[in-house]
């Protein structure tokens, strides 16, 4: 395994330069010590759950068990190390970084999170996505010690990105002149029917765990599950597997009371860095309390004696399968899903492995291949000649694809809530409003993107073409709890309809699947149709009736938000039409793209962004009006993203991005007045949502307007670098990076309403606007023109046939030479223009 190096390409800088000037930088990764308590990496394949690593080293937030468990830790779960120099003395410690304060709990750390156990001095993690990679360091050793963990990560391939397992290895480095000997164990308590923990933090179970021990040809190791019947929702299994030689086990810690469990072990693994089973303890003492710490732990160790100098190599896999979930959608607040009520779906990967020993069968065997493709991936990203920053912001929304954000189930339909509380998920229904943000699935994983795309329109679309918003159908409709009188009720979303039919005409140029489009289009054009009936009141071609949208509000009137997603959409809607045949829409919908872009262009400029046109402002509650708001143009980010060009003048376009720039971009939140939500404050610098500069604010304004939401930063940053202020969106894009530093917040986190939210996954777009990189697999072809870098320029990309890399250098000559590499798939048929 390899946490791949960033190359930082020499540029000369002169030292008056602006740090707008230095933002076309590479950089290197961002490393983090072991006191950003805040970094955590979520670890886990799309749909399968995950296990975050923490800067420390640590493994918390087990989400697992298709919940969100942010904070969850199972006890007596950890890695520690022994050794012994020749001829010397041992040593012990567990393979983390030294806790870090506060220490202020009622009841102290519990004795399962071994908090009075030696640790390592220090540490440092960095990212290069899918691997993760802890330095530990510790001047008192012989030796040093780096973590390298992973979960295998495909473009375009959802079967080995869905892996429900985390290979772990350990490296150690003998430093001294004598040989030493190593153990590395690894302990992992059996959570196969945790229902939860006592106040005094002791698990409680469903069910009666079993550890068993087994070997393959290849790996041995622990497997772990219970007597549950395979329909319990809490069914499932664990393993914990080694491919090393020489190894011990202890499938089973000693059951006694108090703490003899980890007394006995940690006794046995301290004495000489093997591991014996357990043997029947015959002692006098109090039995009130056995039954209370009835843990089921089992441990495996590696050994290796290492000369000097010599690196060995400590290899594990951890995998899981909890195959059911409750077949519907968390609630927020007094509506309780139970299980009694809405029975049991299964997850999608439950259809491909029986149980956790399979899934580790399948890694162990095909671990080499696994590696190799990730590694090409990571490859591909990290080499390229984007900033650094802009790499942490796509892998961000990476991580929100593969966290209990999003789930996979057995039918294939990918589903999604908004994002997620500490326990369970927030928002739900694959929710189109905010999902019209997210870019990075649609690139990376475009059969998940159809899938999503299948069920807005034939499931949660009907024959009037009215679109449900938050999907309701796809679990079915005969529940204890009827969804549907509650989102029946809601109107449909204008934005969120409307960008469903761009986002069918992204996947359609992206893939060249005109089979899916044929399949879908009758939907996809009642949608459209919908739209103009219901929310263009007198037909001009300008939406302007009671708009539902993604503020949690409606917007009365003409307003550009909508109105620039409803010309997107026509444009897309013309196109597809004129492929299926049906001129007579195609020319509709061109025709009223044209009159209603016109008008509202006439309409809604002021000069220098446009506005809401409202008759009355203050009789309406939460309207922007004269207002600024930064995603007035976020029709036109639609539009650039799937090909279709300006739908608004480009010079006034241009006008209104950097007026957004200009108007809404703080460089310190400082004096800034805030009483909503809160995600950026004090001396951080951030977007707003809206701002008012020349007056006009409403007494009760936009309901979100004073506060800064990543996901519409990166798609105005993307914007800014389509209309030429490259700088500008890079900064914007910094800014939201600085704030996820570690200390503050999560870097692979970002929170809105929610953690791991999807909107923030409109940060591909930075890629898109940074390269240049244009696509239409339908007439087979894609075009690159970076704006950053061109002397020496590299990018990933991809489309549904193909991933990869594109290169171009200049010449001394100011010749542009460019090539191609693919890493997977082909482009049969598809010419390529680059510089």
């Amino acid at each position: 395994m390899i946490i791949w190096k960033r190359k930082q390409h020499a540029r000369k800088v002169s030292t008056k330069a602006s740090w707008l000037d230095e933002l076309c930088h590479t950089g290197a990764i961002r490393i983090f010590p072991g006191e950003a308590r805040e970094v955590a990496l979520p670890i886990g394949g799309i749909g399968t759950g995950t296990v975050s690593l923490g800067a420390r080293g640590e493994l918390r937030d087990w989400e697992i068990f298709n919940k969100p468990a942010k904070g969850l830790r199972l006890p007596y779960t950890f890695f520690a190390l022994w050794g012994k120099p020749e001829k010397g003395e041992p040593f012990v410690r567990i393979l983390e970084a030294k806790i870090q304060p506060p220490f202020t709990r009622s009841h102290g750390f519990s004795s399962g999170e071994l908090a009075g156990l030696p640790r390592f001095a220090k540490s440092r993690i960095k990212v290069a996505y899918p691997f993760v990679q802890v330095n530990f360091e510790d001047a008192a050793l012989p030796i040093s010690v780096t973590l390298e963990a992973f979960n295998p990560f495909i473009p375009l391939d959802t079967i080995n990105s869905g892996i429900p397992c985390i290979l772990i290895r350990y490296k150690v480095k003998n430093h001294s002149n004598r040989k030493v000997d190593i153990s590395v164990v690894a302990s992992l308590m059996n959570a196969v029917g945790l229902e939860g923990f006592t106040d005094f933090g002791l698990p409680r179970f469903a069910g009666q765990q079993k550890n068993e021990f087994r070997e393959e040809s290849t790996f041995r190791g622990i497997f772990y599950s219970s007597d549950l019947p395979p329909n319990h929702l809490r069914f499932g299994s664990m393993a914990l597997v080694t491919p090393g030689k020489s190894i011990s086990s202890k499938p089973n810690w000693y059951i006694g009371g108090w703490f003899d469990g980890i007394h006995e072990f940690w006794s046995d693994f301290c004495e000489d860095g093997r591991l014996e089973k357990i043997k029947k303890v015959e002692l006098i003492g109090n039995e009130l309390l056995l039954s209370q710490f009835n843990y089921k732990v089992g441990s495996l160790a590696v050994h290796q004696v290492l000369k000097r100098g010599e690196v060995g190599e400590f290899e594990f896999v951890i995998t899981w399968h909890f195959p059911n979930r409750i077949a519907y959608w968390d609630t927020i607040d007094e509506v309780e899903v139970r299980v009694e009520d809405e029975g049991i779906v299964r997850n999608y990967y439950a259809t491909i492995f029986s149980d956790a020993w399979e899934v580790a069968k399948y890694v162990v065997k095909n671990k080499e291949w696994l590696e190799q493709k990730s590694k090409d991936f990571t490859k591909a990203l990290y080499t390229s000649t984007l900033p650094s920053y802009v790499i942490e912001a796509l892998v961000n929304g990476i991580v929100v694809l593969r966290s209990p954000t999003c789930f996979r189930i057995e039918d294939g339909a990918f589903l999604s809530y908004e994002g997620c509380f500490d326990t369970k998920g927030c928002c739900p229904g694959n929710c189109t409003h905010v999902w019209n943000y997210a870019q990075t699935l649609a690139f990376l994983f475009p059969e998940l993107e159809r899938s999503m795309l299948e069920v807005q329109f034939l499931r949660e679309t009907d024959e009037e073409g009215r679109m449900n918003f938050r999907s309701v159908k796809v679990f079915g409709l005969n529940k204890a709890w009827k969804p549907e009188e509650l989102w029946g009720k809601l109107p449909p979303s204008a934005d969120g309809q409307l960008g469903t039919v761009v986002r069918l005409y992204r996947y359609w140029k992206l893939t060249g699947d005109s089979e899916f489009l044929k399949k879908v289009w009758s939907k996809a054009a009642k949608a459209l149709d919908f739209a103009m009936c219901c929310w263009d009141t007198d037909g001009d071609g300008v939406l302007d009736g009671a708009q539902h949208v993604t503020y949690d509000i409606e917007i009365y009137g003409p307003n550009p938000y909508t109105n620039t997603i409803f010309y997107a959409a026509l444009l897309a809607a013309s196109e597809m039409a004129d492929f299926m045949g049906d001129k007579e829409k195609a020319t509709k919908y061109k025709e009223i793209f044209s009159r209603g872009s016109h008008k509202m262009d006439e309409l809604l400029w002021n000069g220098e962004y446009y506005i809401q046109k409202l008759e009355h402002a203050d009789f309406y509650r939460y309207q922007f009006g004269e207002g600024c708001l930064s995603d007035q143009l976020f029709g036109q980010f639609l539009a650039h993203v799937a090909g279709l060009g300006y739908i608004l003048p480009k010079e006034k376009v241009q006008k209104a991005i950097n007026a957004i720039w200009r108007y809404n971009f703080r460089r310190s939140l400082n004096l800034h007045h805030n009483v909503q939500r809160t995600f950026a404050l004090g001396d951080e610098a951030g977007l707003l949502v809206a701002s008012w500069p020349k007056g006009g604010r409403p007494r009760f304004p936009l309901v979100y307007c004073d506060e800064v939401w990543s996901g519409s930063e990166y798609q105005v940053a993307a914007h800014l670098i389509w209309e030429g202020f490259t700088n500008e969106g890079l900064a914007l894009v910094k800014a939201v990076r600085n704030r996820h530093d570690g200390y503050r917040r999560n870097p692979w986190n970002e929170v809105e309403c929610g953690h791991h939210y999807v909107r923030p996954m409109s940060s591909w777009g930075l890629l898109l606007a940074l390269s240049g990189f244009k696509y239409d697999m339908v007439r087979g072809i894609m075009t690159f023109h970076p704006v950053i870098n061109q002397n020496n320029f590299s990018v990933f990309w991809s489309t549904g046939k193909a991933w990869g890399t594109y290169h171009q250098k200049k010449t001394w000559r100011g010749k542009v030479k460019w090539h191609i590499e693919i890493f997977s798939g082909n482009l049969d048929g598809v010419s390529i223009k680059g510089g």
